[in-house]
């Protein structure tokens, strides 16, 4: 059964169009990764989904309900966590969510336990007495997603979810995400521009320029990359772009920091660049096909900073209740 389904989305700016033809499912209980470049058009998709903005055409809907003509009803069927924290600081733990619990009209005899039972999912019951401003990072990026899940919602969306967290906390993140997943079969919408994160995902859809250029498990998007990937940096690359077109027939990609390019027999291949490229090799790298390779292969730019330039669903939801 699919919870969350688009049809011919499009969205327009004047004579921008951010969203075009956009069509997509997404499965009820999976984790689905939603990627692209800047401005490719995730966040106004997104926004869209959460009933922060409306369409020019398409239709899009949540947990079956319309997104635009039962908003209220896919409100209540959805969980958020911003990318950057809305957290109040100035709250305690309990009281963030008990604020919470109020936006959503949840019943008052039943808020006290929900929060309780969230407080001890995200292992934080023994801090829920203590202001926000003193939890690290981590701690309140937990706390963020008890917040979401605070009214059982059967969507959680996530932007950037560990996005400035340091390893072993992204690491703890993911861990708890994942066992929120398998205890209670929550579906999981997330972006992210860590592609070790979008690995973990059930599926993944690249949208770039406003369509999706790819959609599929993560197994099946790295098989479409044929060969090896070799990842090189000379002393002047412009001269090693020309040479391996010219003496190997390879087109090889630019990047800040080297060239790469595919091949069969990855290992076979490197010895033969060293005795026919005329400037020196500074580095040379074989790995197998990744996430990032087939995100380089349909875009052809490397995924970086992420800022979509209007500041993610925060700052939309911010404008919205101007």
């Amino acid at each position: 059964m699919s919870i969350i389904r688009i049809v011919d989305l499009m969205k327009r700016y004047d004579s921008i169009e951010a969203v075009r033809g956009v069509s997509f499912e997404v499965k009820e209980g999976e984790s689905f990764g939603f990627i692209g470049p800047n401005g490719a058009g995730k966040t106004t998709t997104i926004n869209i989904l959460c009933t922060l903005l409306r369409p020019t055409s398409g239709r899009a809907f949540v947990n079956g309900y319309d997104c635009m003509q039962e908003a209220s009803n896919v409100r209540a069927s959805i969980g958020l966590v911003f990318q950057e924290t809305t957290l109040d600081n100035e709250l305690t733990a309990y009281e963030n969510l008990k604020f919470h619990g109020y936006l959503y009209n949840m019943d008052k005899r039943k808020v006290e336990q929900r929060i309780d039972e969230m407080l001890e999912l995200v292992m934080l019951h023994d801090r829920k007495d203590d202001i926000v401003k003193t939890f690290s990072g981590g701690m309140k990026r937990r706390l963020e997603i008890a917040r979401g899940l605070l009214h059982k919602p059967k969507v959680l969306f996530l932007d950037e979810p560990t996005l400035g967290l340091d390893p072993q906390t992204r690491s703890n993140v993911w861990n708890f995400i994942e066992s929120l997943k398998r205890k209670d079969g929550i579906t999981i919408f997330m972006t992210t521009h860590y592609m070790d994160e979008a690995e973990r995902c059930d599926r993944i859809a690249i949208i770039d320029h406003g369509k999706i250029i790819a959609c599929g498990c993560p197994e099946e998007l790295k098989s479409e990359i044929k060969g090896d990937s070799i990842h090189l940096e000379t002393e002047d690359d412009e001269r090693a772009v020309l040479e391996l077109r010219e003496k190997f027939n390879i087109d090889a990609r630019r990047l800040s920091n080297g060239l790469i390019f595919n091949v069969d027999k990855g290992d076979a291949f490197i010895p033969r660049i060293f005795g026919r490229l005329s400037t020196n090799i500074l580095s040379v790298n074989l790995k197998k096909p990744s996430l990032d390779d087939v995100f380089l292969h349909l875009t052809g730019r490397e995924i970086r900073d992420y800022n979509d330039g209007n500041g993610g669903m925060a700052d939309a939801m911010r404008r919205r209740r101007r």
